[in-house]
């Protein structure tokens, strides 16, 4: 083959390896880290520990997110069940909830991430996915209360009928750019890998964490996505962090938990008030470059 010939086959091949390697790029370590990021996003998954979700067959999709922005390895829920850990994260305690009933039974009348972020005029939104109504009080087919931890705050009421909405409104604030501040992303209960398979959650979150990339909000966004709790054996949950500033493979074995996420949030949308336990307990921000 002529010299040339050769040179140009050697150059096609790098190009071409080139363009692949760029198609590859994931959505971390393209900016420096914002003092302040205008969105953060919480997707809270059910009911998996990290061995049973990092490197399962049955989750590439968040394997793969994991490899490719950041992985909090020893990070724990709460307690058990379900809704102890929600209204742990967004209040800094479990108020004695040691169980999954609604807020007829759970009337919580504390100060929440929500109330602290309408204080400081700061907007958000609850996305439920299958829920049929705005702040619905009740379960209904694949939508689970416990899932909702804005229905459950009594000082917040008026509040969530407005801003505690059913699922498609997410789409359309992703296409046009206007996230609120605050985000919490709840996906129905097969979705959220409660009811059917991991890999049904997976393929969920590979769908809509490729929207919220593409969406225009990005580039000021911090995503979190975690599992509500584990199992009777281990309570180590997996976390996985998205945001532009965060490095690609980034793996802290800190000790974090529901309360490092809502002080991390606290922080990182200028709310230096920190709820109950959010308190004492460990910031994220410089593990995962915020």
């Amino acid at each position: 083959m002529p010299v040339a010939r050769v040179v140009a086959v050697v150059l096609v091949a790098l190009v071409a390896a080139g363009a692949a390697g760029a198609a590859r790029r994931g959505p971390c370590g393209t900016a420096a880290a914002r003092a302040r990021p205008k969105h953060v996003i919480w997707i809270w998954m059910e009911n998996e520990t990290y061995s049973s979700v990092i490197g399962n067959r049955s989750a590439p999709f968040l394997t793969q997110l994991a490899r490719e922005c950041g992985v909090a390895t020893n990070y724990d829920a709460i307690s058990h069940p379900s809704l102890p850990n929600y209204i742990a994260a967004t209040s800094g305690g479990t108020w004695g909830i040691a169980d999954d009933q609604g807020p007829a039974s759970h009337r919580v009348a504390r100060a929440s991430i929500f109330s602290q972020l309408t204080a400081a005029g700061l907007s958000w939104r609850s996305y439920e996915e299958s829920m049929p109504v705005s702040c619905d009080l009740s379960d209904a087919g694949e939508y689970a209360v416990k899932h909702n931890p804005a229905a459950y705050y009594t000082g917040i009421r008026s509040d969530c009928r407005k801003w505690d909405v059913p699922f498609a409104d997410l789409e359309a604030e992703l296409a046009s750019g206007r996230l609120p501040s605050f985000s919490f992303v709840t996906p129905n209960l097969c979705d959220d890998a409660h009811s059917c398979p991991l890999a049904s959650g997976d393929a969920w979150l590979r769908l809509w964490v490729a929207r919220i990339v593409d969406s225009p909000s990005f580039e000021s966004t911090v995503l979190f996505v975690t599992f509500d709790e584990g199992s009777a054996a281990s309570n180590r949950v997996p976390t996985v962090v998205v945001s532009p500033s965060t490095r690609p493979g980034t793996r802290s074995t800190a000790r974090f938990d529901h309360y490092s996420l809502l002080r991390t949030t606290e922080q990182l949308l200028g709310l230096h008030r920190y709820l109950a336990h959010a308190g004492d307990a460990a910031s994220m921000r410089a593990a995962f470059h915020l």
